[in-house]
């Protein structure tokens, strides 16, 4: 079998002599996809948040996704280790580079996403199974039918926290999966402040030096201002509760409030094949209200 060096969102190269048959998943979306290709049963380790598809739940856990036991990852011996730069803990990722192979990604688009899942499947050296093809190809064949749609973009507001109010901006997966769906982030042109109260607008920002700042905290007033046509809450990172709703509500009267699922918002890889169509659907049928509600009698 002829070695594979490919390379991971931080820029290190990797070169497998066979295909890694002990994995261990740091990443809910990142299990899903294994299974989804068909490897499931590679799999020796994940988090506790790795809850899709209902198989994982026989694989043991290794702590959290923030929180990763790197001893009992080590102990479990993988042969490869999927990692996310911004959902794992950096401690974690530096105490496992060198020891184990170590694929980091960090996917900013949909289409990042889907290739990401095409690298998983060059590892795990699946790419030419039929079903693991057709998985692919049906990805970019919605990503391509969504970007092919004519259509003016609904401008949206997805919170991804209440207290402090946090969003994202354009430069995050998230954002670029509301483009594909047929909506706009309207704080797409926004950026993370430090300190705090610069966020807040109560104090002049200061050179963030290399911090990220793709996830401002903003307030109730400052999404008034953008004045969203929809709110779409997410049930994760975070799970907002009616009093939320409320909340936004009587800022925003004017906006239609919409509970959406976080998987089909910010998983990538396979999530994303199916997920592309189920949030255009969602658009969509915003759409329709909005325009049949401000249709004359």
């Amino acid at each position: 079998m002829t070695a594979l060096r490919v390379r991971d969102d931080m820029g290190r190269d990797l070169i497998f002599a066979r295909a890694p048959e002990r994995i261990v998943s740091l990443v809910p979306s990142d299990t899903h996809s294994v299974f989804a290709l068909g490897c499931g049963a590679r799999l020796v380790g994940r988090t506790r948040y790795c809850d899709a598809p209902a198989a994982a739940a026989a694989v043991p856990e290794v702590g959290g996704t923030k929180d990763v036991d790197v001893e009992a990852v080590l102990a479990l011996a993988p042969d490869l280790v999927i990692a996310n730069q911004e959902e794992n803990g950096r401690a974690a990722l530096e105490k496992l580079a060198g020891r184990v192979p170590l694929l980091v990604s960090l996917p900013r688009r949909a289409a990042d996403g889907l290739a990401h899942l095409a690298r998983l499947a060059r590892i795990l050296r699946v790419e030419r199974d039929s079903e693991a093809a057709a998985l692919i190809r049906r990805g970019y064949q919605a990503l391509a039918a969504r970007a092919a749609a004519a259509e003016t973009p609904l401008d949206v507001f997805v919170p991804i926290w209440m207290d402090p109010l946090m969003t994202f901006n354009a430069e995050t997966y998230g954002s670029d999966m509301l483009a594909a769906a047929g909506a706009r982030n309207v704080f797409g042109d926004r950026s993370r402040l430090y300190p705090l109260a610069a966020d807040l607008g109560k104090t002049a920002a200061q050179d963030p030096a290399g911090r990220d700042t793709r996830y401002p905290r903003i307030t109730l007033d400052e999404v008034a201002a953008r004045a969203p046509r929809a709110i779409l809450l997410p049930d994760e990172p975070h799970a907002f509760s009616d009093a939320d709703a409320d909340a936004f509500a009587a800022a925003v009267p004017a906006a239609r409030i919409v509970r959406v699922s976080g998987k089909d918002l910010f998983w990538y890889g396979a999530w994303t094949v199916d997920a592309v169509p189920r949030l255009a659907g969602v658009i969509e049928k915003l759409r329709w209200e909005l325009f049949h509600a401000a249709a004359p009698c």
